[in-house]
């Protein structure tokens, strides 16, 4: 076997495979050092990206634009019109923030009744940042400073901040500080687990250590990488964890059973080949099959989850190849070193070829009557799935992904609040379809409609609404009702698009529209995912099923492998949709419902755990072949007990790492990590311990056909004397 090669090259040439390891991670670090060059921006799909696409050729950018709320702090004052103490601090921050120098284009409720709220209580004071690239942050911080002086002068009225620049350096902040809480959590988090696993300090840090310099190397090449395509900030946190999992997963699987290897009295090198020949062909087969699986992302022709894709295989593949190579050259290195620092109590109870009585028993029990047990386990996991039923495919705004105890969040809800629409419009870009100059009488007048049809749209479409030159370009932003990317929003968009712009902007010969912003994108990109989600699916359960029919030589073990999948799966997209759309368990896991589930995680979680939970049952088949001479049902029980402590092991530390997910801000996050979490667990118990050796015992020996004819068991070095 390949795994065994390697294996065998890696023993004769230790110095040279661990070398070899350190010089790749180097490079790769060096490389993301020396080779970073500017980060390629994503390109949205549909309508948003061709607005995307004409801003991206003029020779200036659209003002960066930002809202500040003006609003009592006291419940009961009067109203707006005839709050004295809200205008004077309105036309303090009007000349504060016009004197700046820092702000453009600053507009005042003052002066314009359509910046007073419906109900008159409120304000909106809105101004561009001024300055090119270079000028825009260091003005925005002036800006926001100001604004913060006018707020301590004027104590009883509250000056809530939120727009373009306001809402994404918070989610950057977001997203900067769930990765430095992943890497403190997820680390030590592992480590703990695998003392407990092993009992011993140095047994402990050696997958950590393989699974940590992967990490490394993946971050270094991904530095290059994000110059030709979009590595964003929420795939570096996936990256990060899927790469610990999985990283730790390969060497526990491969380190195991070396340990039970020599336990049984095979020496150090000969205990390192027989688990080459079995736990790494495991880690081969698995790896391959997260690759592949994941790769399915490409088909979408959305360029964040290529980027994606390209990570989770950069890691993955990484912490395989470690495994298969540097992993047993390690091990060879150190000997029996490997069990020093052993934990008292732990160490005692850790005997290395441990057979779990409690799984024996389960898989015992279990295939007395499969057709019974098996039939509770598969109507437990379709109960779990019929919320999935009712899932409602729906992105976050960021006010509602990140906690409202932010500064700016719970500015953008308020502004949200009393101007709907205004903190997520509608991006309209106008362009001319030979290109040049956009701006005309005839354009100008159809705007004009374009503002009446908007007042005459029944709150569907609200002012104020913006209008700007950008280079030969103009962009009007519209507010939307609803509250950013739900269904009132989308139902707002629709009618933007294909009512009102073409009845009024659509008239002007030689002119070309297209809508972006938060709710166009999200809308864009829902309906590519959707449009192109069957080809993926399609990709994944066919490129699963042949891989795993190469490596089983059967039929019926891909068939039921990849069906025993799909109802985890299931499972998980059913507590996902109670939890996160329904609402229940928000306090405890720290979140507000919004009514959906992110629009992209049901397709992620699906090429992923299809990979992923491929881990178990490659390791318990691969268990129950070597064991097929002694007996289908024989088979069965030792195979499912004898990988108890592996796979439990194994599940602990992936639901842990999942579970790291829970703990970061943006509720995404929250998402993938329980969604994620459960799945594994119910792969890890359910699954391995009742439906699968339920599933075999019903089928016998015919699971192990191929051609009519029975596979010949295989024989493996484990099962005969030391010296076989």
């Amino acid at each position: 076997m390949l795994p065994e090669k390697i294996a065998a090259w890696s023993l004769r040439h230790r110095a040279l495979t661990l070398v070899g390891w350190v010089a790749l991670v180097v490079v790769a670090l060096l490389s993301g050092m020396l080779l970073d060059g500017e980060s390629r921006r994503s390109t949205d799909p549909g309508e948003s990206g061709r607005a995307q696409t004409a801003m991206n050729a003029q020779d200036t950018f659209d003002p960066l634009r930002e809202n500040v709320l003006v609003t009592p702090k006291e419940p009961g004052s009067p109203p707006f019109a005839r709050n004295e103490e809200l205008r004077r601090a309105t036309e303090d921050l009007v000349t504060t923030l016009t004197g700046s120098g820092a702000v453009t284009g600053v507009r005042s409720p003052l002066a314009d009744g359509e910046r007073i709220s419906a109900d008159g209580t409120s304000g909106l004071v809105g101004f561009a940042i001024a300055g090119g690239e270079k000028e825009v942050r260091p003005n925005f911080e002036t800006a926001t400073a100001r604004v913060a002086e006018v707020g301590a002068r004027h104590p009883s009225v509250r000056l809530s901040q939120s727009g373009d620049l306001s809402l994404s350096t918070v989610v950057d902040k977001g997203i900067r500080e769930d990765v430095k809480r992943s890497e403190l959590l997820s680390l030590p988090l592992t480590l703990v687990i695998l003392l407990i696993v092993f009992g011993a300090l140095v047994a402990a840090s050696v997958p950590l250590l393989l699974a940590g310099t992967s990490v490394a190397a993946t971050f270094g090449f991904l530095s290059v990488v994000d110059d030709f395509t979009p590595i964003n900030g929420a795939t570096t946190v996936i990256t990060l964890l899927i790469g610990m999992a999985v990283g730790v997963d390969y060497s526990l699987f491969f380190l195991r059973r070396q340990r039970e290897e020599r336990a049984r009295g095979h020496s150090v090198d000969s205990a390192i080949r027989v688990a080459a020949r079995t736990s790494g062909h495991v880690v081969l087969v698995s790896g391959v099959t997260v690759v592949v699986c994941v790769g399915g992302l490409v088909f979408t022709g959305l360029d964040n989850f290529t980027g994606l894709a390209i990570s989770t295989a950069f890691v993955v593949g990484l912490a395989m190849l470690g495994a298969v190579s540097v992993l047993p050259a390690l091990l060879s290195l150190l000997g029996d070193k490997v069990d020093r620092g052993r934990i008292p109590w732990l160490g005692k109870r850790r005997t290395a070829a441990e057979n779990s009585r409690f799984w024996s028993e389960t898989a015992r029990l279990v295939t007395r009557r499969p057709a019974l047990w098996g039939g509770l386990a598969t109507a437990l996991l379709v109960l779990l799935t019929l919320p999935a039923l009712g899932m409602r495919l729906q992105d976050p705004t960021p006010a509602e992904s990140l906690p409202r105890s932010m500064a700016t969040i719970d500015a953008a809800v308020r502004t949200q609040e009393a101007f709907p629409g205004v903190a997520y419009p509608a991006t309209v870009v106008l362009t001319a379809e030979r290109g040049g100059p956009v701006d005309s009488p005839a354009l100008r007048a159809a705007i004009t409609d374009l503002d009446r049809r908007i007042g005459e749209s029944g709150g569907v479409l609200n002012k104020p609404v913006a209008v700007a030159n950008v280079g030969e370009a103009v962009v009007v932003r519209v507010p939307l009702s609803g509250a950013g990317r739900d269904a009132e929003a989308d139902a707002a968009l629709a009618k933007l698009r294909t009512e009102v712009l073409p009845e009024t902007i659509g008239k002007v010969d030689g002119i070309e529209f297209a809508v972006s912003g938060r709710t166009a994108n999200a809308r864009d990109f829902a309906d590519r995912v959707v449009e192109r989600m069957p080809l993926v699916f399609g990709f994944v359960l066919l490129a699963a099923f042949l891989l795993l029919l190469r490596a089983f030589r059967s039929v019926p073990v891909a068939l039921v492998s990849i069906v025993l999948n799909l109802l985890s799966i299931g499972a998980a997209y059913g507590v996902l949709t109670w939890i996160f759309q329904d609402g229940h368990f928000a306090s405890l896991l720290g979140f507000t419902p919004y009514g959906g589930v992110v629009g992209w995680l049901p397709m992620f979680m699906f090429v992923l755990l299809l990979g992923l939970s491929m881990d178990y049952h490659i390791f318990i088949l691969s268990r129950i072949r070597e064991r097929r001479a002694e007996g289908v049902v024989t088979a069965i029980v030792r195979g499912t007990g004898t990988s108890a402590g592996v796979v439990s092991g194994a599940a602990v530390i992936m639901v842990g790492v999942f579970s790291v997910f829970i703990t970061l801000s943006a509720i995404e996050y929250k998402m993938m990590g329980v969604g994620m979490a459960v799945a594994v667990l119910i792969d890890a118990t359910l699954i391995r311990g009742v439906l699968l050796p339920a599933f075999l015992a019903a089928l016998g020996e015919r699971a192990w056909r191929r051609g009519g004819k029975s596979v010949a068991p295989e024989r493996i070095p484990e099962l005969s004397s030391p010296n076989a």
